[in-house]
């Protein structure tokens, strides 16, 4: 799995996004910007092209801002800030994997995995600590079948994770395709140098739409890629921001 998509050091996109949840059905554009293991961006942008909110992680420090409320956050980048923005709890860096096309793999023991190959995938089943559980569900291109299984490449397409026998969320990837390389950011003016990529060249498969749900609390956001690629040029502060003048800045301690 890893081996699969071990070139894609960071990933951007244009999307499409769509909640359903107790807020009702929220339906928008969203532009990403991630980068391994932990760093973010997410911007909601409006049908007329404004960016109405805007959420960000560096791995340390998570900030949070709504144009609709006036208001910024910023904490601790953990599951419980994240879950604000995307109403799932789990860690930036859970959700930059899956959005690369792996699956988060939770900390364990060397005997407490097994594997076992079921309905034509691998299922791999990890018992936790803190009394948690995950099953991840690997598929091998088709193209693959025929290879020694070390040798076969996968993708990931469900991810289960479990606390005491509640789901706390469970992610769906399908539509998987491969995603084009970022070529260099040229400046307009020909004044700085090319910023080149933010890694090797690279067309691993991504997932065409991830689907994220968290049972207990009926919420369900699915996210579709419409212009995905691989290693862009990462400007030096896009994983942070500053509050704009005259919005509510608050303190956001939340613990996992």
């Amino acid at each position: 799995m890893r081996a699969t998509t071990s070139c894609s050091r960071a990933l951007t996109s244009d999307a499409k996004i769509d909640y359903f949840g107790q807020a009702g059905r929220i339906r928008g554009r969203l532009l990403y910007v991630v980068a391994v293991p932990d760093k973010l961006r997410l911007d909601v942008v409006s049908p007329f092209g404004a960016t109405i909110s805007t959420l960000t992680s560096d791995g340390h420090d998570f900030s949070l801002f709504d144009l609709r409320q006036k208001q910024f956050l910023h904490g601790p980048a953990n599951a419980c800030n994240l879950g604000k923005f995307t109403h799932v709890p789990m860690p930036p860096a859970a959700l930059v994997q899956l959005l690369r096309g792996e699956a988060p793999v939770l900390v364990h023991a060397p005997t407490a995995a097994s594997i076992a190959w079921e309905s034509g995938e691998y299922v791999v089943r990890i018992q936790s600590t803190r009394d948690a559980t995950e099953e991840i569900h690997l598929q091998p291109l088709s193209q693959d079948y025929a290879l020694p299984y070390a040798a076969q490449r996968v993708r990931v397409t469900e991810v289960r994770v479990l606390q005491q026998g509640i789901e706390l969320y469970r992610a769906e990837l399908v539509g998987h395709h491969p995603a084009k390389m970022s070529g260099p950011r040229l400046d307009p003016d020909s004044l700085d140098a090319p910023t080149p990529p933010s890694g090797p060249s690279c067309q691993a498969e991504v997932p065409g739409r991830l689907r994220l749900q968290v049972p207990d609390g009926d919420q369900d956001v699915i996210l579709e890629n419409v212009d995905v690629s691989h290693n862009p040029p990462l400007a030096s502060k896009v994983f942070e921001q500053s509050p704009p003048g005259g919005v509510d800045v608050r303190y956001s301690p939340c613990a996992n």
